[in-house]
């Protein structure tokens, strides 16, 4: 199967840059993102990370049914 896929990408001109592209990509969102979670401030991210132990909001939740 590999032979088959790799012939059909040798006689397309240019791929090359494909691999390249991708891996760029993947570099640029990794970074961004590790880069945001650093700037989060702590209070956000200790409020977040309180969310699922919140009840004030499960008890809104059941008396709004």
């Amino acid at each position: 199967m590999l032979k088959f896929i790799k012939h059909n990408l040798e006689s397309i001109e240019g791929v090359e840059i494909y691999p390249i592209i991708s891996l760029v990509l993947f570099f640029l969102v990794f970074s961004t993102m590790i880069i945001f979670v650093f700037k989060l401030p702590k209070r956000r991210i200790d409020n977040l990370s309180n969310l699922p132990f919140d009840n004030d909001t499960n008890t809104k939740e059941k008396t709004d049914e």
